[in-house]
């Protein structure tokens, strides 16, 4: 049986790292170019860990399901990228950014990990501008900051809205030039199917061509996976309709071990949702409650005017408004973490007040009204303009809020036709990020020799809730400036091992295997759709393994789920042939890991009897509505090793130890 070994250097802290790479094995740069590395994923993670990898010298064979790497999911990324630059000179530092990501993981990450985090952040600022990347600057041409939710200082760097764009632009440009200089083989429209594990180790993986539908067998010393996370488990989420969790649940079957897969983060700002035929969810960036406060009418009855279309937000009187966050939580506002926003949101709701016109009636507003103002009356300042209008005051507002954040404001009217310079946003909370995933030791390995996980794929920096504009920092960091470094410690051992032979009975297995797989789905011919049984499966998620969750419905649901993926494999019907381009075949594949998955959700998330971050069982919590933890039987990382079913599964506990801050009750009142 695998065991858990962290691997966390000896030492204080704020040395752990800088020792760790002090002590580590290096490879000569001449032996570097006889080693191969397979990259599956190329967003922010996978990207700058190929470009990286490739520049050191290191042969790197990238693999993306998308028709290039500039469609990785990461574009969708939006509101910025956090680093303790403290260019506000607000008290920002190395320590207060890892204390400030501990606290808003609620006490469930690893500390080595985060403080190694908080200590790379800077870099990837620098790497990136010199990139080319425009962030955005103040007045003097120093590049400017803005807060994210949880923090008390302005530490998050960016781009307009399109932060995530921007990055990987620049990570992209670097990936091509190693292209250009074939230091990098790109695999596009290619899918991770199989890994391939030799005398122990990760040595390749079985990919499809998503094109011509062939199966192909690569080989290497060592695999990253960089898949991203696995929020369309809910089928509707914020992500991208084509991420899914299958490179992951692929290792996981193989070894990796599965770490807090309950750990999922609900985004509180995102466009309600419209109707039974949606298929995804649009998010709405968390760098809008900078400006933006958060309400709902104070008396029921004003919401349920609204709601019946006989009133508008802006008939509501300023007195008669719930600004509740900044009720609830006047230290932080609107600017407290996602989790807990999310939660307020839904109590609202819950109780009565929400004013979405959707089937359920779930939003709350997003009011720019008072920002405008501000912002107005600042610029008519600058100009001189000391006794202006009340109108020009609004045009100017307008105008500075568009530079800052109006490509967010021309996504949201596009969607809804409201104007939201005018009237406020409709939001409620979606599912987004995933903080659990593999799980991975301080070098980023997972329980399988030689294979790595990256960026939001892995579990190991974000504990129970991600706070915003950290899923940059962390995807880069992983890529740009800690991989790149442990991953030498591990091929030290391979200089001598020459190329790893493909025509070997292990890539046979693993061929077959696939092939068989895709043989079942082609000639099942049920009656039923893959979105017909993703779509069940997503329903029964949201409603009893999502924003809260209960003994009761977590048992419902697990049954429920084993119920349906035995419905799908018996029933499950995808039109088409193998040969070529079939895209219902591949969601096949992706379906059929995320019902394997959901059921270790609920599990984990039954097992966890506490509140924590984006886990909030009903169960434990406060009069108030607060989370309540158990650290005395919950502060560990849950482990899960496969052993053929999800209900058999075998958790594996890496206790987590805090000794340089002090485990506490989360408040940000």
């Amino acid at each position: 049986m695998t065991k858990l070994d962290s691997k966390i250097p000896e030492g204080p802290i704020k040395d752990k790292w800088t020792n760790h790479k002090n002590n580590i094995k290096l490879v000569n740069p001449a032996n570097k170019r006889s080693i191969d590395v397979i990259i599956v994923g190329t967003g922010l993670a996978g990207g700058s860990a190929a470009a990286t990898l490739a520049e050191l010298g290191y042969n790197v064979k990238a693999f993306c399901y998308q028709d290039s790497p500039r469609r990785a999911h990461s574009i969708a990324a939006q509101g910025g990228i956090n680093a303790a630059k403290n260019y506000q000179g607000d008290g920002d530092s190395t320590y207060r950014l890892f204390y400030d990501t501990v606290k808003g993981g609620d006490y469930r990450s690893r500390e080595a990990n985060v403080h190694r985090l908080a200590e790379v952040s800077t870099n990837i600022i620098d790497q990136c501008v010199a990139q080319g990347v425009p962030f955005a600057r103040d007045y003097g041409g120093l590049l400017d900051n803005r807060s994210f939710g949880g923090v008390q200082v302005s530490r998050t760097f960016y781009a307009k809205g399109q932060t995530g764009q921007q990055l990987l632009l620049g990570c992209y440009s670097a990936m091509s030039r190693q292209i250009g200089k074939g230091k990098i083989a790109m695999y596009n429209r290619h899918e991770m199917v199989e890994l391939v594990i030799v005398d122990g180790k990760a040595r390749g993986i079985i990919a499809r061509n998503l094109v011509t539908g062939e199966l192909e067998r690569h080989s290497a010393h060592a695999v990253v996976i960089a898949s991203g996370g696995y929020g369309n488990v809910f089928f509707l989420s914020t992500n991208a309709m084509g991420s899914n969790v299958s490179a992951g649940w692929k290792i996981h079957k193989k070894g990796a071990f599965f770490a807090n897969p309950c750990f999922t983060q609900i985004h509180p700002t995102c466009i309600p949702q419209h109707g039974d035929q949606q298929s995804k969810l649009t998010l709405m960036s968390e760098s809008l409650r900078n400006d933006g406060r958060i309400w709902v009418p104070a008396k029921k009855e004003d919401s349920e005017a609204i709601r019946a279309g006989k009133k508008k937000p802006t008939d509501i009187a300023e007195a008669d408004r719930d600004y509740y966050l900044e009720r609830r939580y006047p230290s932080f506002g609107n600017l407290v973490p996602r989790d807990v926003a999310s939660r307020a949101a839904k109590e609202r709701c819950d109780a009565g007040f929400g004013v979405g016109t959707n089937e359920t009636g779930e939003a709350v507003y997003l009011d720019f009204s008072a920002a405008i103002m501000r912002y107005g009356r600042e610029d008519a300042n600058i100009h001189g303009h000391h006794d202006a209008s009340e109108e020009e005051i609004k045009t100017r507002g307008e105008k500075v809020i568009e530079s800052k954040y109006g490509n967010l404001f021309q996504m949201y009217e596009k969607i809804t036709a409201d104007n939201p310079y005018k009237t406020p946003m409709k939001i409620y909370p979606a599912v987004h990020y995933t903080m659990g995933g593999v799980w991975v030791d301080y070098n980023l390995m997972t329980t399988v020799p030689g294979c790595y996980c990256i960026g939001e794929a892995n579990f190991s920096d974000h504990g129970a809730n991600r706070l915003g504009a950290s899923a940059l920092m962390q995807g880069l960091a992983d890529g740009y400036f800690v991989l790149p470094y442990t991953i030498g410690d591990y091929l030290a051992n391979d200089i001598r091992t020459g190329a790893i032979p493909t025509d070997t009975s292990e890539f046979e297995e693993a061929e077959k295997s696939a092939q068989e797989k895709i043989d079942f789905f082609i000639n099942n011919n049920g009656t039923k759709s893959v979105d017909h049984f993703h779509k069940r499966l997503g329903h029964v998620m949201w409603n009893k393994v999502g924003m809260a969750r209960n003994e009761q419905g977590l048992k419902e649901a697990i049954t429920e789920i084993q119920e349906i993926r035995a419905e799908f494999w018996k029933d499950v019907k995808v039109p088409g042939t193998a040969d070529g381009i079939n895209q219902e075949l591949e969601k096949a594949g992706r379906v059929a890991d995320f019902l394997e998955l959901g059921e270790l959700f609920a599990r984990d998330a039954l097992e966890r009897k506490e509140s924590c971050g984006g886990h909030f069982r009903e169960e434990y919590q406060t009069e108030e509505g607060e989370a309540v933890r158990d650290d005395k039987n919950f502060t560990h990382v849950s482990a899960w090793e496969y052993q053929g079913e999800p209900s058999e599964a075998i958790m594996h506990k890496e206790e987590l130890k805090y000794e340089n801050i002090e485990l506490k009750t989360r408040s940000y009142k």
